[in-house]
């Protein structure tokens, strides 16, 4: 014979085992990483005391104001997240919660994904290259360009280096720097032909990037929205798609020209 549960006692039975699914997600490891602003690096400057961009083989020129490519700094691949850590990110403008396969997209260890992720920084050096001595019509064979910056990995900053070194061969063209003396930043890959893509945690990046004395900053047409949401004041955003387009840009900022706005 079965009896009838009271409505009260019917509810509380029901709830134990949420409540139990709850306490083991309280302390179980989520499928997540935690990222906030991470550091940026002045690609016309030097990185322990080395420069940045080195050139040989085509006169360079002095330049001033700066070109901060920037950075995400992650939980590593194998860090427990709990259910705390995400509640407490999700509520804060300067930290982003991310699955980690869209961080870590390789899988594997930490030595393979840091394997994976030096590769990539250096296929986008290799393209950066290809795309400013394309843009500025020199051939590579008669122009070295080095590029050293330690402690970083993936893609991401490919425009930055191909900025810079148009920067430091050409500048606007016209005798100024593409910067106008200002501290410019930004984010994207860069493809051989200079096309520009989208990265991902810009909207972090573009805090990382006030937060050292960046007044303008370069995303990804694509990136907009996301650059928007928690867009630092007095930070300018300017969209760009190619590697021509960003320095047209900037060469209108300078210049005083209309400059397209996300």
């Amino acid at each position: 014979m079965l009896s009838r549960l009271s409505r009260p006692r019917a509810l509380a039975l029901c709830a134990l085992p949420v409540l139990a699914l709850f306490g083991v997600a309280a302390f179980a490891p989520l499928p997540f990483t935690l990222a906030q602003p991470g550091s940026t690096a002045n690609v016309l400057g030097k990185d322990h005391g080395t420069p940045v961009i080195s050139i040989k083989g085509a006169p360079t020129r002095p330049t001033e104001g700066e070109l901060r490519m920037t950075t995400i700094l992650a939980t590593g691949p194998t860090a427990d997240v709990g259910l705390g850590d995400v509640i407490d990110s999700w509520f804060r403008t300067d930290r982003a919660v991310l699955p980690r396969e869209s961080v870590y997209p390789s899988g594997g260890s930490e030595k393979e994904i840091e394997k994976h992720n030096l590769e990539d920084m250096q296929k986008s050096q290799d393209s950066a290259v290809d795309a400013a001595l394309n843009y500025l019509g020199k051939k590579p064979g008669s122009v070295d360009v080095t590029l050293h910056l330690a402690d970083v990995g993936g893609p991401s900053a490919g425009l930055f280096f191909a900025l810079g070194i148009v920067d430091k061969l050409d500048g606007d063209g016209s005798g100024g720097d593409l910067t106008g003396g200002r501290t410019v930043a930004g984010t994207g890959t860069i493809q051989a032909n200079g096309a520009v893509g989208a990265v991902g945690g810009v909207s972090l990046k573009t805090q990382a990037a006030h937060r050292d004395g960046a007044t303008v900053f370069l995303v990804p047409k694509a990136e907009c929205r996301e650059a928007r949401a928690e867009l630092p004041k007095g930070m300018r955003l300017i969209p760009v798609t190619t590697l021509k387009s960003a320095v047209s840009s900037l060469k209108a900022l300078e210049q005083g020209h209309k400059v397209p706005s996300c």
